[in-house]
């Protein structure tokens, strides 16, 4: 099965290199109205997939990863609208020089081939993940969790339905529907069709896919994020910001689970925050000086400082000054997002320069580390790696450069 799988894909990536970008953009358009006028089959579809995750006793956090609505499935057509709207990247041709010897050596921006995706209970990352492929020109292999097998194979036939209906072969887009961890093994050494592997999801699959696959992997990472609340920060904005990062959405990879406050206004400042968390029913875990402060704070283990709770639990330790802020969150985060509540401009640059993460915000919720918030249409993940592509990765990180050399029949002596 995988073998044919992917011997489809990679015969029909020639298709795709030759699809014009206003081809692309009035498919994507099309699916955006399909999925519209689907949305009832597809709410249906994950509405089976909801019922059996709750049976299985999936937390809310994952629920909420899970469950589409009418909204969301709104906001997904939305999107890609937005990303018909970005410039075409394909083709642009860069450092064109001339050298002594007469050739002109360039650099061409080209698709990456065959891009495979392994994630677990997100549906719109079915959607995100074709979008972002076919505007950039690649094909792309679906893996996703059993958790939301009925919701992504509505969604998968909303796309090939729209392919179909404009004369494009449909397996520029194919879904993996057998769920076991078999399967997904051996997706992961399909590398005689698959140029690059990216993971969607928590930390055990992304290590599992890191540890086995054969296949160039691109690492998106878990979300321990971090807000710093620096001596000089205001009191209502640090709320807002906290609770807004902690609570708008709880199972998702930019929300904050771990605060680092300054111990010149932890005193006067926890108390205030601890009634703001309240009303959203957040566990406090915290170091000595915490549990001092807030009596009824839980005392933090050493584990709490690198967990990615997705669940109404946040960590919170005090220190002493901004370098030890600095030296904590670097040691426990992992380089997702982190924030700094402060209104002096020296620590605001020394915590942009110093924090080792992919994304670093100065007095802004880390909930904005999204492709769609950051301009690119949807994204397919945010990279926590350095090669390649770091951050959210929109259309520029799913391509790739070939040089291409012009000459007048010179020969090397």
């Amino acid at each position: 099965m995988l073998q044919t799988i992917g011997k489809q894909a990679r015969a029909v990536e020639v298709i795709m290199r030759k699809l014009d970008v206003e081809c692309k953009n009035k498919v994507l358009r099309e699916i955006g109205k399909n999925l519209l006028a689907d949305t009832k089959e597809i709410l249906l579809a994950n509405h089976i997939d909801m019922e059996n995750a709750k049976k299985a006793g999936i937390e809310q956090g994952l629920l909420d990863r899970l469950l589409l609505t009418p909204e969301r499935i709104e906001s997904m057509a939305n999107a890609l609208e937005q990303l018909c709207t970005l410039e075409d990247i394909l083709g642009e041709v860069t450092q064109m020089k001339k050298r002594p010897n007469g050739l002109l050596i360039g650099k061409k921006r080209v698709p990456l081939g065959v891009i495979g995706i392994i994630y677990e209970a997100r549906p719109n990352v079915t959607l995100d993940a074709f979008a972002l492929c076919f505007r950039t020109g690649n094909v792309v292999i679906l893996k996703g969790g059993s958790d939301a097998i009925h919701s992504n194979k509505a969604i998968v036939a909303c796309i090939q339905k729209t392919l179909a209906n404009n004369q494009i072969d449909v397996n520029v887009i194919q879904l993996i529907e057998d769920t076991s961890r078999e399967t997904a093994t051996n997706f992961m050494k399909l590398k005689e069709y698959v140029d690059v592997l990216i993971p969607r999801g928590g930390a055990g699959l992304i290590q599992a896919v890191v540890d086995n696959s054969t296949i160039p992997v691109i690492e998106t990472g878990t979300g321990n994020c971090h807000v710093f609340v620096d001596k000089t920060a205001d009191f209502e904005m640090a709320c807002n910001i906290i609770v807004n990062a902690k609570t708008q959405r709880i199972g998702v990879c930019n929300a904050c689970e771990s605060l680092v406050i300054h111990e010149t206004i932890a005193k006067k400042f926890l108390p205030i925050l601890k009634q703001a968390l309240e009303e959203h029913t957040v566990e406090i875990r915290g170091d000595k000086q915490v549990c001092q402060i807030l009596t009824n704070a839980k005392a933090a283990t050493l584990e709490d400082w690198g967990m990615e709770y997705l669940d109404y639990i946040i960590s919170i330790r005090v220190v002493d000054s901004i370098e030890t802020a600095i030296t904590h969150i670097n040691q426990y985060s992992t380089k997702h997002s982190e924030a700094i509540i402060t209104s002096d401009y020296a620590n605001a640059q020394k915590f942009l320069d110093e924090v080792d993460s992919a994304a670093v915000y100065v007095n802004a919720s880390t909930r904005y580390t999204d492709g769609f918030e950051f301009g690119f249409g949807a994204e397919i993940g945010i990279s926590t790696q350095k090669l390649h592509a770091r951050g959210p990765m929109g259309l520029e990180a799913l391509t790739t450069t070939k040089y291409i050399i012009y000459g007048e029949g010179q020969v090397k002596a």
